[in-house]
């Protein structure tokens, strides 16, 4: 009787052992982090710009890299992000500035200051971009970019920036490559026009 016992005791414990299974690996990343190299004269009393939140879609400010295949949306198996990508970006976005902005100076959300103009980002499109199921994708990032006079909000200037970063294969570091590549393009390409926008 003990016998048995002990044989149904092991095979419920085999059965739960396979219930509780380990998952899949699932290998973190992130973009946008590199070091900038510091700007080259830049000017003795720059434009103090307020950076406000930056504001990105739903489905992509999470962890988790968004694929999109014609009509079709699903979330990238195996790879998740160190952090929401809202806040990878924000901080990639600080970076460029710091270390490529010649006229401005940007007050991240973390600073107390006030600035003389604010700048508004809204992230629309932030997502891995399939033409056909399981070919090569593109990263595609979108966002609307406005400069605010403060105190009164008035708009100062206005752009939309779309940056299509084609990756080398269809594998999760080919498309973590992408996303850091496109948003350096992204963040170069705003860091210059701000410079312009708010010399003026």
């Amino acid at each position: 009787m003990i016998r048995s016992a002990a044989v149904l005791a092991a095979a419920g414990l085999m059965s739960a052992c396979a219930l509780l299974s380990s998952p899949d690996p699932i290998q973190m990343y992130r973009f946008g982090v590199a070091a900038q190299a510091l700007p080259a004269d830049p000017i003795a009393s720059p434009v103090q710009v307020t950076l406000r939140r930056v504001e990105f879609p739903e489905s992509a400010r999470g962890d988790r890299l968004l694929g999109i295949t014609g009509t079709e949306a699903a979330y990238i198996g195996g790879a998740r992000w160190v952090s929401p990508a809202a806040d990878l970006y924000s901080e990639s976005l600080e970076v460029a500035f710091a270390g490529q902005a010649r006229r401005v100076r940007l007050i991240g959300p973390r600073e107390l200051t006030r600035g003389d103009s604010s700048l508004d980002i809204d992230v629309r499109t932030f997502e891995t971009r399939y033409d056909s199921p399981g070919g090569v994708p593109s990263v595609v990032i979108a966002a609307r970019t406005r400069l605010m006079a403060l105190p009164e909000r008035t708009v100062e200037a206005e752009r939309t920036f779309t940056v299509v970063q084609p990756a080398r294969a269809n594998t999760i570091s080919a498309i973590v490559e992408a996303y850091d590549l496109a948003s350096r393009d992204l963040n170069g390409q705003i860091v210059a026009w701000t410079d312009q926008a708010a010399g003026n």
